[in-house]
């Protein structure tokens, strides 16, 4: 028997989606979905073309020990634009990690809008979060993924909290993209240092992993030039088959909004209807 001043067990989310989708004539339709616990798939009404999905998490936010995964199918073809309802908040922990998970195969011809809005860590959170995808040689990822670091609105700080995160991408089976980020400990105070954040309460990394993302480069650039805000830092590179670009402010907001008139840009359409709420 338990002793009688032992802790109960805390209960914990386990969220889940499978999602698999087919280019059918024009259009790319779901042809398989499963989802377990409190992450669930929307599917908003779209014109003949992309699918656009929206991941939501009935949970309210992720809380300490929580595990989320998501995994996306997509068929010869087929074009999805995956993004999230809201930002997603990650409290605090008084020990265990949250983990996220997303795992993307791209079959010819196939293409990913990975556009989830942004995450925001709350101070003592402690988040391990790992995105991976498997690419056929012609197809087409384009990834984005911005994290905020304190409630902007309460001056918050992070004066302890944990963030690692793990990119992977490989195409027609060989790794062709890796890096590892890892934050522990006064998170505020390293994103202070000069070298590391310069005073930045925002970061995001977007990355197109396609036959032309190389020569896309000058004319992503010319973008930033014209359309980020004053106070959002962009910078890019291209090499070996893949575009890179990093943004840093000490503002989220404006880092979104730059973000958001970027993508449009880039991308040659509008940002999923979330985005615009």
């Amino acid at each position: 028997m338990p002793s009688p001043d032992a802790a109960p067990a805390r209960q914990r989310s386990d969220g889940r989606v499978r999602v698999r989708v087919v280019r059918h004539g024009i259009g790319t339709h779901v042809a398989d979905l499963s989802e377990a616990g409190p992450l669930r798939l929307r599917l908003p009404r779209h014109a003949a073309g992309a699918c656009e999905a929206v991941l939501l998490n009935t949970a309210g936010g992720i809380a300490c020990g929580d595990g989320f995964r998501v995994e996306a199918e997509i068929g010869p073809g087929a074009h999805l634009v995956l993004t999230t309802t809201a930002a997603e908040k990650i409290y605090k922990s008084d020990g265990p990690s949250s983990h996220v998970g997303t795992r993307a195969v791209l079959a010819e011809g196939a293409r990913l809008d990975w556009l989830p809005q942004e995450t925001i860590l709350f101070d003592r959170a402690r988040l391990e979060r790992r995105f991976e995808a498997d690419l056929a040689p012609d197809a087409r990822l384009l990834a984005f993924e911005a994290v905020v670091f304190g409630r902007t609105a309460r001056h918050e700080r992070l004066d302890s909290g944990l963030f690692r995160d793990a990119w992977c991408i490989r195409r027609g089976g060989r790794l062709a993209y890796a890096e590892s980020l890892a934050f522990d400990g006064p998170i505020t105070a390293l994103l202070e240092r000069t070298a590391l954040g310069g005073g930045a309460r925002a970061m995001a990394t977007l990355l197109d992993v396609s036959p032309d993302a190389e020569a896309r480069l000058e004319a992503f650039r010319s973008h930033v030039d014209a359309l980020a805000s004053p106070g959002v830092d962009v910078a890019a590179s291209a090499w070996n088959g893949h575009l890179v670009a990093r943004f840093l402010s000490a503002a989220p907001d404006a880092l979104r909004a730059t973000a958001a008139r970027l993508l449009v840009a880039y991308r040659g359409m509008p940002m999923p209807r979330v985005w615009q709420s």
